[in-house]
């Protein structure tokens, strides 16, 4: 019987971690038939010589709950080799939602997650109350890669407690309310439980997000709910006020009752590792087990991720002087600094807050300027950098390189050598997995899919800190394991065929470039990258070398207490 697809002549990195190969890989009936020398032809031939032949990429941390709906594609991930994605994370999901409390749901999303509130009010059209509801809609719904979903606490305390959910106390009643939907919704494909309990979630009001008024009890049960379904992660946002705190004790306070919950309910839990205290938090991983719990961080290939331009925020924006101008459409702007009078007092007003300090107000009150990047192809010069070559002020700096393309250039914060080498410990580590990339929440700060592809050039290529085979592991075979999704994350004969087709030598994430492509033309930060010959969903051929094939073979993914396929 003839091959669907024949993959031949690529050098085979099969996920599991060990060496490379060369061989062809052939695919029938959307899996993986056999590997090794083939001689049987394929209804499809694609020729790998020289490429490499990975598993689909897994980032099981993503807040594309809302953008499944309005972009059948799943970018950026999918440009990235992304081929199965994880929702829910954080607290954050689309149901359970009842009839009339829709605004409350996306009231959690919007600020916390900065998705956009008219984005979500014109892409999605709301066709279910409870969650396996949603599951069924985002089956149905043409998509080119792989969804899998937790169930978030912030929709399934609202959805139980409506308005009550910001700021009141469960009842026993409410609680077994809870317990129920939850449990309904393992049973019809979630992957695990997700909650916030971060300072930094808030509504657009500024009151916190639901999930935020639980009590430990009230956190401690619905986890024991996962505990007794026998399946499912239990995946949060930390107590910023003691996770990031300077004290170390009051830190370790909360990660010791993490652990005991762990332990307790044998449910394994995931949180995005801190900078602050992070030996502490990696031995605490390793006592959990050692109790016969399990827990494990979840850390990222970039130590710094949000993106800066004038077309979104800058650090200086609420200063006095440029208040008034940044409120001006961007071409107005732009001829403002090439006016020589008014680019003379602007620059002195950022000359004046950088001197005193930063510019007080702002999220982001000092800035660095050798760490200040502009995103240019082939220069990873900083702002500093530039200003010492051209013998100008570093702010003067800041203004050319931004005028360079009309005020569209994007600007990153880029990592400290110390945040590097954290960042290194971390990600060598054995109880963490590479997966914290954010794709779909924070639209017009990062990206959120380029943690992969800088796993490859970055830390592969450039600094030679893991071999290709133990990379790919990371975001294939680490992530499918960690959450158990079936079937993927290998390249064995009778897995699923989602599979990528490289250049070790040329895969990298792109430029970043601002576009208003979201429903109601809201604008986000879209990212390619480089590097792929194919991607390939299910067997069937997605991208090829980075453009989309037409194909929407995506399916969701279910967990395996699901009561249907």
């Amino acid at each position: 019987m003839p091959f669907d697809l024949v993959i031949r002549n690529g050098t085979v990195v099969d996920g599991s971690g060990l060496a490379a190969y060369r061989g062809d890989v052939g695919i029938r009936g959307g899996r993986i038939a056999r590997i090794g020398r083939l001689d049987e032809r394929g209804r499809q031939e694609i020729d790998a010589d020289g490429l490499v032949v990975t598993p689909g990429f897994i980032d099981a941390h993503t807040h594309m709950d809302a953008q499944v709906f309005w972009d059948s594609l799943g970018t950026n991930s999918c440009w990235h080799g992304v081929t199965s994605v994880l929702m829910g994370n954080c607290g954050f999901t689309l149901a359970p939602s009842k009839p009339g409390a829709h605004q409350l749901v996306m009231d959690n999303l919007e600020r916390a997650e900065d998705i956009p509130a008219e984005a979500m009010a014109a892409g999605i059209d709301w066709s279910w109350e409870s969650f396996p509801q949603y599951l069924d809609a985002v089956e149905r719904t043409p998509k080119a890669i792989n969804y899998a979903s937790q169930i978030g606490h912030s929709a399934l305390r609202t959805a139980v407690m409506g308005e009550r959910a910001f700021g009141g106390v469960a009842s026993e009643a409410d609680l077994g309310a809870m317990s129920s939907t939850l449990a309904e919704a393992l049973l019809a494909g979630a992957f695990g439980f997700s909650t916030s309990i971060s300072d930094h979630h808030v509504t657009p009001a500024g009151r916190p997000i639901a999930s935020r008024s639980t009590s430990w009890e009230e956190l401690s049960a619905l986890v024991e709910v996962v505990g007794h379904t026998g399946f499912g992660v239990f995946q949060l946002a930390v107590d910023t006020s003691r996770a990031e705190s300077e004290d170390l004790q009051l830190a370790m306070s909360f990660y010791d009752e993490l652990r005991k919950l762990a332990v307790a309910t044998r449910v394994p839990t995931t949180y995005g590792l801190r900078h602050q205290h992070l030996d502490e938090q990696l031995a605490t991983f390793d006592a959990a087990a050692t109790e016969g719990g399990s827990m494990f961080g979840q850390c990222e290939a970039i130590a710094s991720t949000s993106l800066l331009s004038f077309e979104t925020s800058m650090p200086f924006d609420q200063l006095p002087e440029w208040r008034e101008v940044r409120s001006l459409p961007l071409s107005e702007q732009v001829a403002v600094l090439r006016d020589a009078t008014r680019r003379v007092e602007l620059l002195a007003a950022l000359d004046a807050a950088v001197a005193a300090g930063g510019f007080a107000g702002t999220r982001r009150n000092r800035l660095s300027f050798e760490t200040f990047v502009p995103l240019r192809e082939g220069s990873s010069e900083s702002v500093g950098e530039i200003a010492e070559r051209r013998r100008v002020a570093p702010t003067e700096a800041l203004i050319d390189c931004a005028l360079e393309t009309d005020l569209t250039m994007l600007f990153r914060i880029a990592a400290t050598p110390e945040q590097d080498e954290a960042l290194l410990t971390a990600m060598r580590h054995p109880r963490t997995v590479m997966t914290f990339g954010d794709s779909g929440a924070h639209v017009k700060q990062i990206s959120g899919a380029d943690h992969q592809t800088t796993l490859l050039s970055h830390w592969v290529r450039d600094r030679q800190a893991f071999t290709l085979e133990e990379a790919v592991r990371m975001i294939t075979l680490a992530p499918a394991l960690a959450w158990q999704i079936p079937g993927r994350g290998l390249l064995r004969e009778g897995m699923v065929a989602d599979v990528n087709i490289l250049d070790p030598n040329a895969v990298a994430p792109g430029i970043p470039t601002i576009v208003a492509d979201l429903p109601g033309g809201a604008r986000r930060i879209r990212q390619r990258a480089s590097g792929f010959r194919s991607t390939i969903v299910g067997g069937i051929e997605v991208f090829a070398s980075g453009e989309h094939t037409g194909a929407l073979p995506g399916r969701l993914l279910r967990g395996p207490l699901a009561l249907v396929d």
